[in-house]
């Protein structure tokens, strides 16, 4: 059962929401402008904020409803917690590296945020608080993504009571951080983009 969960969270993390709500209002494909991430700060660029909402909200719901099913078939069937972790690492894996879109997603953000929600409000609170207040303070969204993800294990750790689903925000943590290398390389240049900074397409 844990294979199967795994397998369909990593389908469903691959339906890349940016590129799809794009293609439904008619809009330029999100890999082919600004940063060339498929995800709702790089389609905000567009300047289509409804478009960048729904983006966001699809991709959140990805990692809220992988780790829902997980969570409820944990319970039914009296599984271990190990199905929602395999389950919440999968669906970030797929947005990451979607096999719809040749394997070439997103950063994975908002959908870390749908699973951080499933697993724990009061984890996911903490984090979205940290993230605000960077994200406020410097307009950057990489930037408040990186320090969101950095405190995310800690706050886990602390709040939520389930070692494995803290070990797999762990991960889930790190691969946020490495997908955001070339926001890291381009905010140490001072080239990196505000949050809401319109781009030509």
């Amino acid at each position: 059962m844990t294979a199967l969960m795994t397998i369909f969270a990593y389908l469903l993390g691959s339906l890349s929401s940016a590129v799809i709500v794009s293609k439904k209002l008619a809009m330029p494909d999100p890999r082919g402008y600004g940063s060339g991430n498929p995800g709702a700060t790089n389609v905000l660029r567009s300047g289509r904020k409804d478009a960048a909402a729904l983006t966001l909200l699809g991709d959140a719901l990805k990692g809220l409803v992988a780790v829902a099913i997980a969570r409820c078939l944990a319970g039914w069937l009296m599984l271990p917690d190990g199905i929602v972790a395999c389950a919440a690492i999968a669906v970030v894996i797929g947005h990451m590296f979607p096999v719809f879109f040749g394997f070439k997603g997103g950063k994975g953000v908002a959908t870390a945020f749908g699973v951080l929600l499933g697993m724990s409000f009061w984890a996911t609170f903490w984090v979205v608080l940290v993230w605000a207040f960077i994200a406020f303070k410097f307009k950057k969204s990489s930037l408040a993504a990186l320090v969101a993800a950095a405190v995310t294990p800690i706050i886990a750790f602390i709040v939520i009571h389930h070692p494995s689903w803290g070990w797999a925000l762990t991960l889930i943590s790190v691969l946020v951080i490495v997908r955001h290398r070339s926001n890291i390389r381009r905010m140490l240049s001072g080239n990196e983009s505000s949050i809401g900074e319109s781009v030509q397409h």
